[in-house]
Order: C-alpha cells, then sequence, then structure tokens
C-alpha cells in the first residue's frame, strides 16, 4: 500500500485546525530603535547643572561637542539661567573651536549682566580681533555693558561701531544708546538721538522719559511725556513709574494723582515697580497718609518699597512711625541698604533719639556689612549736634576716610550756632572757607555769633575781609538753617 507523500499529512492535519490555528506564530519583531533626543534639545529642557554637566559629558563621549549649535545650547544654560555657572560657561566657551555669532553674543550678554561687566567689552574687542562680525543682537548687550560699567568712553567707541556697521538706524541698539547715554549721565547726547531717530517706539520713549528722571531733570520728563501723550502713543507701567518718579522729585502732585487715576482706569497691573513709583511720589508730596496705604495694600515689596516708606515718613516729622517701620522690615528678615539706614538715622534726628541713632550706625557695618556713606555721616553730626555733643560730631568727622563736604561741615556749624560754640565753629568756618572762598554765608553765622558774646572786635575784623575779598552780605539774607 502506498503511503501519501509527507507533505499531504501535514497539509490534511492542518486542515482539520480552526482557521485561526492555521496561522503559525509570528517570528518575534525586533523592538524598533528610538531616536534618542537631540543634545540641544536636552539642554534646553535642563534644570540643573548636575544635569547639565551628564549631558555634556555625553557630548564628549559621542563627539558631538564640536556641534557648535548642540555646545551654543550647553552654553546659553550655564551662562543665562539662574541656576547656571558663567564660569563653567566661559570654559565651554575658551574649549569651542570657531565660536559662532550667537555663542559670542551669549557670553557678552552674560558679562554684561554680571558683577564685572567690562569682561563684555573685552570679549567684544577679541571677537573683533577674531574677525567675527557684530550684529544688531550684540550691540545691545555691550551697551549695557557700558552702561553697568558706567563708562560713557566705551559708550561712545561703541556708538561709532554701531554707525560703521550700518545699525545706527535699529530701534533696539538706539534704545541702548539712549540708555547709555542717559544712565551715564550724556543726556544731551541721548536726546539728540532720540530726536534723531526715524521712528520711536514706546519702548524708546520710556527709555528717553526714564533718562530725564534718573538725571533729575524733572520737568524735560514731563514736557516729553506730554508730546508722547500729544502723539497718540499710550504709556506702559515703565513709562508711568519714571514720570511718577519725575512727579516726586519735582513735587508735581496734581499730575500725579492724575496719573494715579489714570492707572485705575486703565486697569493697569500695579506691580513692585509701578507700586513703589506711587508710593516714593505721595510719600515725597507729603501725602502720607495716601502712601501709607498704598504700601500697605502692597502684595509684594522690594527693599525700595520699604525705603520709599521710612524715608517719607522720616522727611515729614513722623519719625517714630519711620523706626517702627524699620523694625517690621527687620522682623519679616527684609534686608535694608544704605538708603535705608539714611530713613533710619533721619527719623532718629526727628524724635531725638541720640542713643539710638548710635547703635544704628554702628550696626550697619558689625551687622548688615554696609559701608558708612557721607550721607550717614551727616545724619549722625547732626544728630550729635542736636544732642550738643560737639566734639564727638568733630571727632566723627575727622574719622572719615574721605574729606568732608559743605553739607556735613554746615551741619556742625549749625549745632555750634544752637549751641554758642565758638571754638569749633570757628574752626569749622576755615574748612568751609577751603572748599567755598566765596561762600559769604559763613562769615555772617560766625560773626553774629560774635555779636552774641559781645566780641565786637571780632565782628569788625570779618566784616573787613568781607570786603576785602568782594564779600558782600545780601540784605535780609542771614542763613538757611541745616536743621531737617
Amino acid at each position: 500500500m502506498l503511503l501519501p507523500p509527507k507533505s499531504f499529512l501535514f497539509k490534511r492535519s492542518l486542515s482539520f485546525l480552526s482557521p485561526l490555528q492555521t496561522h503559525l506564530p509570528d517570528r518575534p519583531s525586533l523592538p524598533r530603535r528610538i531616536k534618542p533626543p537631540s543634545f540641544s534639545l536636552l539642554a534646553d529642557q535642563c534644570t540643573s547643572m548636575a544635569h547639565l554637566k551628564q549631558i555634556h559629558a555625553q557630548m564628549i563621549v559621542t563627539a558631538r561637542i564640536h556641534d557648535n549649535y548642540a555646545a551654543s545650547r550647553i552654553m546659553s544654560f550655564c551662562a543665562l539661567s539662574h541656576s547656571g555657572d558663567l564660569d563653567y560657561a566661559l570654559k565651554l566657551f575658551e574649549n569651542t573651536q570657531d565660536p559662532n555669532s550667537f555663542m559670542w553674543n551669549t557670553i557678552i550678554r552674560a558679562h554684561a549682566d554680571s558683577p564685572n561687566s567690562s569682561n563684555a567689552i573685552f570679549l567684544y574687542m577679541r571677537m573683533r580681533r577674531q574677525g567675527v562680525v557684530p550684529g544688531k543682537h550684540t550691540f545691545p548687550f555691550l551697551l549695557k555693558a557700558c552702561t553697568n560699567h558706567h563708562s560713557i568712553s566705551c559708550g561712545r567707541q561703541v556708538h561709532a561701531h554701531v554707525v560703521k556697521h550700518g545699525l545706527d538706524l535699529d530701534l533696539y541698539v538706539v534704545n541702548g544708546l539712549i540708555r547709555c547715554y542717559g544712565f551715564c549721565g550724556n543726556i544731551h547726547d541721548g536726546r539728540e538721538l532720540f530726536d534723531e531717530s526715524p521712528e520711536r517706539n514706546l519702548i524708546i520713549w520710556t527709555t528717553m522719559i526714564s533718562g530725564y528722571a534718573q538725571n533729575f531733570c524733572s520737568n524735560e520728563a514731563l514736557m516729553l511725556f506730554d508730546q508722547m501723550a500729544m502723539e497718540g502713543i499710550e504709556p506702559n507701567s515703565a513709562t508711568l513709574a519714571s514720570v511718577l518718579s519725575a512727579c516726586a522729585r519735582l513735587g508735581g502732585l496734581d499730575l500725579g494723582e492724575r496719573i494715579h487715576a489714570f492707572i485705575r482706569e486703565k486697569g493697569i497691573e500695579v506691580g513692585v515697580i509701578l507700586g513703589t513709583a506711587l508710593v516714593d511720589m505721595y510719600a515725597k508730596n507729603g501725602v502720607i497718609s495716601t502712601a501709607q496705604v498704598l504700601f500697605d495694600e502692597m502684595p509684594e515689596k522690594n527693599i525700595a518699597t520699604w525705603n520709599a516708606m521710612i524715608c517719607g515718613l522720616a522727611n515729614h516729622g513722623y519719625g517714630g512711625r519711620a523706626l517702627e517701620l524699620f523694625q517690621d522690615m527687620e522682623r519679616l528678615k527684609v534686608l535694608p541698604n544704605d538708603i535705608t539706614f539714611v530713613g533710619v538715622l533721619s527719623a532718629c534726628c526727628h524724635t531725638g533719639l541720640l542713643e539710638v541713632g548710635c547703635v544704628v550706625f554702628k550696626s550697619m557695618q558689625r551687622d548688615y556689612g554696609i559701608d558708612r556713606k557721607i550721607e550717614h555721616y551727616g545724619c549722625m553730626v547732626n544728630l550729635l549736634g542736636r544732642g550738643g555733643r560737639l566734639t564727638e560730631a568733630e571727632e566723627l568727622i575727622k574719622g572719615m576716610k574721605w574729606k568732608a563736604d559743605v553739607v556735613v561741615l554746615g551741619a556742625l556749624l549749625a549745632a555750634c550756632k544752637n549751641h554758642e560754640n565758638i571754638e569749633i565753629a570757628e574752626r569749622v568756618v576755615k574748612e568751609i572757607l577751603e572748599l567755598e572762598p566765596h561762600n559769604h554765608g559763613v562769615y555772617v553765622v560766625l560773626s553774629n555769633m560774635y555779636a552774641e558774646v559781645g566780641r565786637w572786635e571780632d565782628v569788625v575784623r570779618l566784616r573787613k575781609v568781607m570786603r576785602d575779598v568782594g564779600l558782600k552780605k545780601t540784605p535780609g539774607w542771614s542763613l538757611v538753617d541745616g536743621d531737617e
């Protein structure tokens, strides 16, 4: 008997199986290769230096470190992130072959914002020596470095480079130039650039107004603000903060109140900067109650906000409240700065708290590491003088690391007049005349002090000295007392 071939039996046996079972199991498929995310993407998603260093190590291992785009993203995180490391970024930059313009701009930008902003200028000089052409993004960062470095000479040189590269009409570059000139005190050149600009956006208007306000040109700031309004440009919070600053210095309460009403009408968000400007404007204009309400309503405050309120209270005779606010500040662990202590020491002067003032003055360096400035010494001389401790005040002036100015010496002279101390007054007048030989006011004060104690020969002698040097007492003018 012939048997069917094996293939037939195999097929016949399969015919009894269900259709699903006739399919042989598939071979297990290999897992698909998942493309790893790019290093640049990983760098953009980085959250810490530890994470970034791992990415950097992988780039070195896989020879991707020479990919300038990926390397630039790593460097950007190190240089510009709050959790970055500028030194690490600089090392990365130094070890990059032929860094591109983005990398140059990044490292210049990072150094412009650093405490050593002059390094950004040196980096730009290296960039030019290596033949890299700067662009419109380079100059705003470089001008910011000049601004932070308070270098008008560097600003002028950068301005020349801007013109050379044909970027003198770029709005952001022009804005950087105006800011640099304004911040460095050359507001006239800044205004020339502003007037020559064929196009002006809100940012440039705000920068120019802010420059006037920073340079105590309050009238000019308000006039420019009026011109801006006439041209139909609506201000933002930064513009309004600058105008309010001008109102504060000029005593323009009416305009300040109108701006406050405009802020409420337009529903403009009052952040820290604008809120501080409002508090400062009302406080300097003596509307302490409104300033206090605004201060209390602010959900977030910075040191400038506290200073505006403390100084406002102190300068308008509310010394006790100013000291209470300073205690609140300490309780909330808000670190004071040098301006805070000017306000606190002024408050001590107004309230006659001599011992408290002495403690505060000593605590500046001891507890807060704040270097005393001449304004603090002026407050202390005034405070000691009011308390009749004239010898201590004179010794304090002698102990200063810089030569006393007329304001400090004038405070001591006023105290000598009030306490009839001619001996110290004579020495103080001599020092003031060394600084201002034609200051006839001090002759008048000393002459009046001689007259009050009957020293008429000295009165005649002083009058003769005044005639010999060509000084003449203005009729009805004696002395504006320096007392707060």
